[in-house]
C-alpha cells in the first residue's frame, strides 16, 4: 500500500513532526511505500496570496528538505520504500519561473504532484483553499460558486497543459479541491461540462491522480477529493488512482477505509 500525498515539518502550515514520526507510523499503518511531497517553492517575483504566506517553503529549505531525505531514506533501506518528492502548485502566468525551478532541482525528485491552490482573476491572484471567507469572497467577486468551479477546473485544464519541462509531475493532486467548502457553498457540479472535459484530458496526457482523503476531515467538506460523479468519470476513463492522506502530521497517517472499499 502506497501513501502518495505526504507533507513533513518543512511545511509553513503543518506541524513540527519529524519524518521518523510519518514513517513510523506509516509502517504500522501497513504502509509500505510512502512519497513526501512538501510544498515546492513559488516561482520568483510571485507574491504569495496566502494571508499567512505559507504556502510554501523557500529554496534553502528545500535542499535542507532533500538532504536530510536523502539520510532517512538510507536509514530506512529495505524496511519501508521513501519517495522524495514535491507538491508543484501551478501558478498561471509563472511557468517559465517554475520550470526554471523543477530543471534545477528535478533530478532529485522519484515521485511528485501538480496542483492547483491559486487562480487567476483580473490580473489577481486567489487561493481557493485558504479558509471559507476567501472562498466567500471569491464567489462575490466573480458571481456565483459555479463561476468559482468554472475558473478551477479551466486553470487545471492549464496546468495539464503548461509546459513545466522534463521534471514536470505526471499525478494531479487533489483534484476537486474546489469542494473544500461545499457544505457552505453547495454546488451540482455533475452539471458543470468542464469537469468531464478535466479527467478527458488527464486521460489524454496520462496522468494519474490523487485520491486524496484529506477532504474527509474538513468540517465544511466531508468527502473525499475524488467522490460522486467525479470518482465515476474517474473510472469510465479508466484513470489510475493513488492514494493520498495529504498527512500534515504524523497521526493521519493511516489508510482510510472509505478508500478501501472502492478498490
Amino acid at each position: 500500500m502506497k501513501d502518495g500525498h505526504v507533507h513533513s515539518h518543512y511545511c509553513l502550515h503543518g506541524s513540527d513532526d519529524t519524518f521518523q514520526m510519518y514513517i513510523e507510523n506509516a509502517i504500522k499503518a501497513g504502509i509500505d511505500e510512502i512519497s513526501f511531497t512538501e510544498h515546492f517553492p513559488l516561482p520568483r517575483r510571485f507574491e504569495d496570496p496566502s494571508p499567512q504566506k505559507d504556502s510554501s517553503m523557500d529554496v534553502e529549505e528545500l535542499e535542507k528538505y532533500i538532504k536530510e531525505l536523502q539520510i532517512v531514506k538510507k536509514f530506512y533501506s529495505g524496511v519501508i520504500k521513501i519517495n522524495i518528492g514535491v507538491e508543484v502548485d501551478y501558478i498561471e502566468g509563472f511557468e517559465e519561473k517554475i520550470k526554471e525551478l523543477l530543471n534545477k532541482y528535478g533530478k532529485d525528485f522519484e515521485d511528485s504532484i501538480l496542483s492547483v491552490h491559486m487562480v487567476k482573476y483580473s490580473s489577481k491572484y486567489y487561493c481557493i483553499d485558504y479558509d471559507k471567507d476567501s472562498f466567500g469572497e471569491l464567489v462575490d467577486i466573480l458571481g456565483g460558486v459555479d463561476k468559482v468551479y468554472d475558473l478551477y477546473y479551466d486553470t487545471l485544464k492549464k496546468a495539464m497543459n503548461s509546459d513545466l519541462g522534463m521534471y514536470k509531475p505526471k499525478r494531479i493532486g487533489h483534484l476537486n479541491l474546489v469542494r473544500k467548502y461545499n457544505k457552505i457553498f453547495p454546488y451540482d457540479y455533475e452539471n458543470n461540462e468542464k469537469l468531464e472535459e478535466v479527467v478527458k484530458l488527464i486521460k489524454e496526457k496520462g496522468y494519474e491522480v490523487d485520491y486524496n482523503i484529506s477532504g474527509l476531515y474538513k468540517e465544511d467538506c466531508k468527502e473525499a477529493y475524488i467522490s460522486g460523479y467525479l470518482y465515476e468519470l474517474i473510472k469510465k476513463y479508466d484513470i489510475n488512482l493513488v492514494y493520498g492522506s495529504d498527512s500534515h502530521n504524523s497521526d493521519n497517517i493511516g489508510v482510510c477505509e472509505a478508500y478501501i472499499n472502492k478498490q
